[in-house]
């Protein structure tokens, strides 16, 4: 069964599954979305839980041992199994087959994956855990539909606002779910129920939009010009130190580089993102930005970061930010 985010709390006032799987590209998501699960588990009488975590090397049958481990006072159990790759391989592909085969209300196992592509999405095993189980998508809502979702929010505190207040709430935050959760809390410690003004949500939110090194890598991945100014100059202004900015935007152009060239001499994309270690969440925008980058505009775009570290050394003259914004003018511009 696949459901939508929205549908969850409903499902789960009506009944409570063997299996569950969430997914998505949105940790405050998929966190509350596990935490709402975990807290029906208890109401039902799951009181031992156990985490199991698959990183290189993960022993499957410790998945299968840990359904047959009953408890020694027969209490019912929790099984957390988190795979933060996505990968299962072929015996994890197996173990999860099985499972789907045995399902019992004495164990209750919560997956939890990141974004999946749509060819993971068809794979055996994720299809074994859709039909056996109950698997839940959780993705962002795009910045466009992020006031609607700021709405509900600050429902559940018994606060509203205008439109022009949310769209100043959605802006500010950069689209990240998070960063607006805790926004929204704040402003529920600072305020009583009801309606916000304008005035009171600046006041709140001014200057904490979060500038830092992943959105400028988010920033230059997507071609956001807006954004990658706005988090350049936010990271300016808060002291960050040139180097670190300079790596991370090297960092991204370096591999764009070696993926671009290796798919213009024919080879796979796919692997040519495995062997630049690019996977997870990261490689969809990676695969986009190849779409927009050509190999020339990124072989420039390396020389000028060139051109920056030695303005970083006192080597040359110029305004290292100003470099860094025409740097970001490159890797923004279509091919």
């Amino acid at each position: 069964m696949l459901l939508k985010g929205d549908q969850l709390a409903s499902h789960l006032e009506r009944e409570l599954r063997p299996l569950y799987v969430l997914y998505g590209d949105d940790p405050l998501l998929v966190i509350e979305a596990a935490d709402a699960i975990r807290a029906k588990s208890r109401q039902q009488g799951y009181s031992e839980r156990e985490v199991l975590t698959v990183l290189p090397q993960f022993d499957w049958g410790t998945l299968l041992a840990a359904g047959g481990n009953m408890s020694l006072f027969g209490d019912k159990k929790m099984i957390d199994l988190r795979v933060p790759t996505g990968k299962v391989g072929k015996e994890g592909s197996a173990a999860l087959q099985q499972w789907c085969q045995n399902l019992s209300m004495d164990n209750l196992l919560l997956i939890t994956l990141p974004e999946l592509d749509w060819r993971e999405e068809k794979a055996v095993w994720f299809t074994a855990l859709v039909n056996a189980g109950v698997a839940i998508k959780l993705m962002a809502p795009p910045l466009a539909e992020l006031p609607g979702w700021i709405v509900g929010r600050l429902r559940r505190q018994q606060q509203s606002a205008d439109l022009e207040s949310l769209k100043f709430i959605a802006e500010r935050v950069e689209g990240n779910l998070l960063a607006a959760h805790q926004e929204i809390q704040k402003l529920g410690l600072l305020y009583p129920a009801g309606q916000l003004s304008m005035a009171q949500i600046r006041d709140a939110v001014l200057n904490v939009a979060r500038y830092d090194i992943d959105g400028l890598r988010e920033a230059l991945l997507s071609g956001d010009l807006a954004r990658l100014t706005r988090t350049l100059d936010g990271l300016m202004q808060e002291g960050e130190a040139p180097p670190l900015v300079l790596w991370a935007m090297s960092e991204e152009i370096r591999a764009l580089t070696i993926i671009r060239a290796g798919m213009d001499a024919g080879k796979p994309v796919d692997m040519l993102l495995k062997d630049a270690k690019v996977w997870g969440p990261r490689a969809n925008p990676v695969k986009k930005a190849l779409q927009r980058l050509s190999t020339a505009g990124l072989e420039a775009a390396l020389q000028h970061a060139g051109k920056i570290d030695r303005l970083a050394k006192g080597i040359g003259h110029g305004n290292i930010w100003e470099e860094f914004l025409r740097l970001g003018l490159r890797l923004t511009a279509v091919k």
